[in-house]
């Protein structure tokens, strides 16, 4: 079957769903209706841009919301990332510009700003981001359990940092030499290795080469070896690819060269929500990272297919999505502000960012907080 009829089969199990499981574990219940409640605000648009399929995307028959029994996501037994709260030790390597990092430290900070419930003072209500909301985003991936019935953590901290502007490891890195720049950074003050909550995540500067960057990943998660670290750690590599590949990295806020571009006629980029195609780009590639470690740290939990060592998970199943009605080459439908600024969540202090839908095990279907049905 070509892709392209492929697609429309997809398409057409969409719009025809068959009845889904409303639990991990196959428990058989009517699928529950995702709605968008939001009040209208005038200086934002609501749009659903077409545009070619991200460079990078494992095929276009990912991008849809269809049927499980298509998915086959399947539990294999092992850990999620239920202790409470996850710890995060972001390794800021290379040099960073202070608003990059805030950016990139505001979206993680926002991944637990929303209470789940209790007494709430009249500032901190007011202080909660509106919905659509990065936090309501997360609870789709707290929706993963383990074998114990334990929930993915609501609670994301950022629970340490360190800088390493000094490229202690070269600017040229492998996947191997990500778990060094872990252990040099571990062995720093005030930086210790959390073996039970601690999550590290490696971010990279624009000037930073990766292994594979830009032509087969812009991001990846595993775990660290004891040989190398000392203890078995699960972390996330993310690179700014607004240098090297924003086309491929930074979708859709660049669209590669050979579309010819909007002079010619060919698709538009979006332009980003808070100015800056790297970092906003990077956002969507940590928050797809971040989501599929949380329900797959050791590579052995939630994912679909046979090899684990190229495991189909969460974020890969919902690659290009991020909105209602995304697919065959829409990326769905998402906001725009009066600045032309294109958006699908709300973070803390204001910010907005425009992250990729993850797959739900409840819907059996991708899902996000601004979908409309």
């Amino acid at each position: 079957m070509s892709p392209a009829h492929f697609a429309l089969s997809l398409l057409l199990l969409f719009l025809c769903p068959s009845d889904a499981s409303l639990a991990p574990h196959q428990q058989q219940q009517k699928p529950q209706t995702v709605t968008l409640k939001t009040t209208p605000d005038p200086q934002i648009q609501y749009h659903n841009p077409k545009l070619p399929p991200r460079p990078l995307s494992l095929s276009s028959s990912k991008k849809f919301e269809g049927s499980s029994d298509l998915v086959q996501l399947r539990y294999h037994m092992g850990p999620v990332l239920s202790n409470s709260p996850i710890n995060l030790y972001v390794i800021w390597y290379g040099r960073w510009a202070a608003p990059q990092k805030l950016l990139i430290k505001d979206f993680l900070l926002s991944i637990s700003h929303a209470s789940t419930g209790g007494h709430r003072s009249p500032a901190a209500a007011k202080a909660r981001p509106p919905s659509p909301s990065v936090a309501e985003w997360w609870r789709t991936v707290s929706l993963y359990t383990d074998q114990t019935g334990a929930n993915v953590s609501r609670k994301v901290f950022v629970a340490g940092e360190h800088e390493d502007a000094a490229y202690s490891h070269g600017r040229s890195l492998t996947r191997l030499s990500i778990q060094q720049v872990i252990a040099t950074a571990a062995r720093a003050a005030r930086f210790p290795v959390d073996h039970r909550n601690g999550v590290y995540l490696v971010l990279t500067a624009e000037d930073v080469t990766m292994q594979d960057f830009c032509r087969a990943v812009c991001g990846f998660h595993y775990f660290t070896f004891p040989s190398m670290v000392g203890y078995t750690l699960p972390y996330a590599w993310v690179g700014n690819s607004g240098r090297q590949c924003p086309e491929v990295c930074a979708y859709p806020f660049a669209i590669p060269g050979y579309m010819g571009g909007s002079a010619a006629g060919g698709p538009k980029p979006l332009s980003p929500p808070n100015a800056d195609v790297g970092v906003d780009g990077m956002i969507s590639v940590i928050g797809h990272e971040l989501a599929e470690l949380s329900s797959n740290p050791l590579v052995n939990a939630w994912y679909a297919g046979e090899d684990p060592t190229a495991p189909t998970e969460i974020g890969d199943l919902c690659e290009g999505l991020y909105g209602t009605g995304g697919g065959g080459g829409y990326i769905g439908q998402v906001m725009r502000d009066g600045g032309g600024r294109s958006f699908n969540m709300n973070g803390q202090r204001g910010r907005r960012f425009l992250v990729q839908w993850v797959w739900s095990p409840v819907l059996k279907a991708c899902a996000g907080p601004n979908a409309l049905d």
